[in-house]
């Protein structure tokens, strides 16, 4: 893929952030921070698909790049993290693979040969365990840097430095 179509890709991604950014009523200053964290994060995990990384990886790599980012503009632009965080990691929910999941059960219902009820199942359940994978690993991702910024913010880093000066 060449540097154009990544280009496009972002900007999709960022596009269908902000749409998400819009329903959930998140302030109009977030919006443009909330794309280029959306644009980043989902680029990254196609990059790490196209390069032969495992799909939950890559989303977990990507996720993590937006839960860091989002605690990073939260700082920056005083707002909390899941504002910036969550419409951003919206787009790399896989759709696609829920979908063939819920059509590979339907398709079962309907299946009498038994050899390719077998081929459908582990189809089925494969695509089923993707899509729950990708998604515990969107989670985690975005999860793990909140919950270690949460412990140490900024503020707080400041404010304990300010006490240990004053009892100096």
């Amino acid at each position: 893929m060449n540097a154009l179509m990544y280009l496009e890709k972002g900007v999709w991604l960022g596009l269908a952030a902000i749409g998400f950014a819009v329903l959930f009523n998140v302030p109009r200053r977030a919006l443009g921070t909330i794309f280029v964290i959306a644009a980043l994060g989902g680029l990254i995990k196609l990059l790490m698909v196209e390069h032969g990384i495992v799909t939950a990886l890559a989303a977990f790599v990507g996720a993590s790049l937006i839960g860091v980012l989002s605690v990073m503009a939260a700082h920056k632009r005083k707002a909390p993290p899941m504002i910036f965080a969550i419409p951003a990691v919206i787009p790399m929910i896989p759709g696609f693979f829920a979908y063939q999941a819920m059509v590979g059960m339907i398709e079962l219902t309907l299946q009498k040969d038994p050899q390719l009820y077998s081929k459908l199942f582990f189809a089925t359940v494969n695509n089923g365990l993707s899509a729950l994978f990708v998604l515990l690993a969107l989670s985690t991702g975005v999860a793990i840097p909140m919950l270690i910024s949460r412990k140490q913010t900024i503020k707080r880093l400041q404010a304990d430095e300010n006490l240990e000066v004053e009892m100096d």
